[in-house]
């Protein structure tokens, strides 16, 4: 409903409107939220947008989908009282009606929600005195269900269900709370993922076959006598992109599984790889956004695999590293060899090759691995380099958490890196208007307070205009006090989220005047588009590129959200593995720091060692932002999965 409602803020050709939408569009022109012309549009008084919910009750609407201009003013969010929310909550879509001012804020009322911000509620059963309660695993909160104590009954204690938010109806029982195994369908069901794919899809998948015969395909260049190859981490399986360098002509080839000769609109393979959006990865699996035939098989660069690629083709200034020119196209690729990343490490310290095409290969390989430390150090000056806080998780067979670590950000990282960010820069100046990857500035209120926080760790900085200046100032001084990954993590959450666009603003975070998302078709939504689009541009195909742009507005909104969302099922995975770890370590040890102190609340410490990354609450007495801290684990809680702990020690840095 979202999508085809955005699309009607924008306007739509009435015989454009998708066949499964007429009924709803009727019913949106007969109660005049939509204007009944040749070109429907949503009427002037109406907003679409997201509830931010308050304590006091009130709702906020941030509004979403607005006219696409550099110059428009932002639009104020719209006050919403709680007897006009018609049962919205908290970050559900809705449509409004602009009403007067209330102490000078425009205020609105819900007129229809269009899509619940959590399609479905997880909830564990627990026996209570006055029977058999079910708890909400995000919030601890005891909920309603539609279902008899006698039916509750003949579950177990721990049981788990989904239930639909817009019946309220039980529609699966999940598993237990005891069982580590359950975690997986916990975090997919709380934001409605599945890892099956349809029958047709499946069909459709299996149709294109297993190999490429490239004489089908005579229209395509011809690359598979250069020596490109894959570096990517030893678990992937699904192989985006592959690189070859000549040295001659110093021209950089960024070859990209061609996903969209294989995934066409309007077919069930499309319809699916849209609604999920992107793939999720879990510490031992994959939820991929295509059947596993394609993205780890036919569209996967696979060594020794003939494989159909969109290329570019990037020339590059011998002397300052410039892109001078570049070219995109069709073409058929084989890559000779699949590295990882520790192998391509090993080499650039040093160690000697063991086949002959390895050898091959680094001949150009390492001299485009010191060219991309060039480019890095360059594209600095404008954009960012922030410390990671990436945790890797090892989880065994009976879904234990074994151990964890932080990704460690090396130089065969920084190459594959730096290829890639080549590409996404020169697929984003082939439009004006199109499929962006943009970051807006962070917002001058969180810049304020950004810096009362760093002063209470010691940092002072002057508020400049040149935020990026500001940021390098503050990352300086934090690595004089030994807090700079601390700090980083700071900044990053100071940030507004980057997200998809039609209009270019720029990538404030990389420093860019225009980017896209090119180079990971098979696991990204957007690049399958982005591909569509450029081969609509280099192939001069007017009316599709047309058509295809109709929707894109709608399309950019959609995946962004899909974006968060993917990312939630991996964080809410990542907690429930925590959260067990804990509950098997109740009252040992663990060295952490303090990351977040909130006035009234809890504060939180991330754990160091021997397990990292884990979020810990402990009570805020007489720690401060960055102290570091021995706690003493004091309780996990599985359903919600918050940990808590006490701190025995601070180690408190003098400032």
């Amino acid at each position: 409903m979202k999508e085809i409602v955005i699309q009607l803020l924008y306007g739509l050709r009435k015989e454009a409107v998708p066949r499964e939408y007429k009924a709803f569009v009727k019913e949106l022109i007969k109660a005049r939220i939509v204007t009944d012309t040749p070109i429907l549009r949503i009427a002037d008084e109406y907003r679409i947008g997201r509830i931010d919910l308050a304590r006091n009750g009130y709702g906020y609407l941030e509004v979403i989908g607005a006219k696409p201009s550099r110059k428009a003013k932002r639009i104020r969010d719209l006050l919403i009282h709680p007897r006009d929310l018609a049962g919205a909550t908290n970050g559900d879509i809705v449509i409004a009606r602009q009403l007067g001012f209330k102490r000078q804020r425009p205020t609105a009322k819900v007129v229809m929600i269009l899509e619940r911000a959590y399609p479905a509620t997880v909830v564990w059963l627990e026996r209570t005195r006055s029977g058999i309660g079910a708890f909400n695993v995000k919030t601890g909160e005891k909920i309603p269900l539609k279902v008899t104590q006698k039916s509750l009954k003949q579950l177990p204690d721990g049981a788990l269900l989904k239930i639909d938010n817009y019946s309220g109806q039980i529609v699966e029982v999940l598993g237990v709370l005891d069982d580590p195994l359950v975690d997986e369908r916990i975090s997919l069901a709380l934001f409605d993922k599945h890892e099956e794919f349809s029958k047709h899809a499946i069909q459709e998948a299996a149709s294109w076959g297993s190999s490429v015969d490239a004489s089908l395909y005579p229209d395509r260049i011809d690359l598979t006598s250069l020596p490109f190859c894959t570096i990517d981490p030893a678990s992937a399986k699904d192989f985006d992109d592959a690189i070859y360098f000549d040295l001659d002509t110093h021209t950089l080839y960024v070859a990209i599984a061609d996903v969209s000769s294989y995934v066409h609109p309007f077919t069930q393979l499309d319809e699916e790889a849209k609604e999920r959006g992107f793939s999720i990865y879990f510490p031992h699996k994959s939820i991929p956004m295509l059947p596993r035939n394609l993205s780890d098989h036919l569209c996967s660069l696979k060594p020794n695999e003939v494989r159909l690629a969109f290329t570019f083709e990037i020339r590059l200034d011998p002397t300052t590293l410039e892109p001078i020119e570049h070219k995109l196209y069709e073409s058929i690729i084989c890559s000779q060899r699949r590295f990882t990343y520790e192998q391509i490490d090993a080499y650039l310290e040093g160690a000697t090759p063991t086949s002959e095409i390895d050898r091959q290969i680094l001949s150009w390989l390492l001299p485009l691995a010191n060219a991309t430390q060039q480019m890095r150090k360059k594209r600095l000056e404008k954009g960012f380099d922030f410390a990671s806080q990436e945790v890797r998780m090892e989880v065994n067979e009976h879904g234990m958490l074994t151990s964890t670590r932080i990704e460690e950000q090396t130089l065969s990282h920084s190459l594959i890196e730096e290829c890639m960010l080549l590409a996404n820069i020169a697929s984003a100046s082939y439009f004006d208007y199109g499929i962006f990857r943009i970051h807006p500035e962070p917002k001058p209120e969180r810049i304020n307070d950004l810096l009362v926080d760093l002063t209470s760790v010691g940092i002072r900085a002057k508020h400049h205009k040149d935020i990026h200046r500001l940021f390098l100032e503050i990352q300086a001084q934090a690595q004089e006090l030994g807090i700079r990954r601390e700090v980083d993590q700071l900044l990053i959450r100071t940030q507004q989220q980057a997200r998809y666009a039609t209009v270019n603003i720029g990538h404030f975070g990389l420093g860019f005047g225009a980017y896209s998302h090119f180079t990971s078709p098979i696991r990204r939504y957007a690049d399958l588009m982005l591909h569509r689009l450029l081969k609509t541009i280099i192939k001069h195909e007017h009316k599709l590129q047309e058509h295809l742009l109709e929707t894109m507005e709608a399309l950019t909104v959609k995946i962004s959200d899909l974006e968060r969302e993917a990312a939630r099922v991996e964080w809410d995975f990542k907690d429930r593995k925590f959260a067990r770890w804990a509950a098997d370590h109740i009252g040992e040890k663990i060295e952490a720091v303090i990351v977040e102190i909130t006035p009234g609340k809890d504060s939180v410490a991330t754990t160091e060692s021997p397990i990292v990354g884990m979020r810990v609450f402990v009570k805020n007495d007489r720690c401060r932002l960055f102290d570091r801290v021995t706690i003493q684990i004091t309780g996990a809680h599985l359903a919600t999965t918050r940990i808590s702990g006490r701190i025995l020690e601070v180690h408190t840095k003098d400032v």
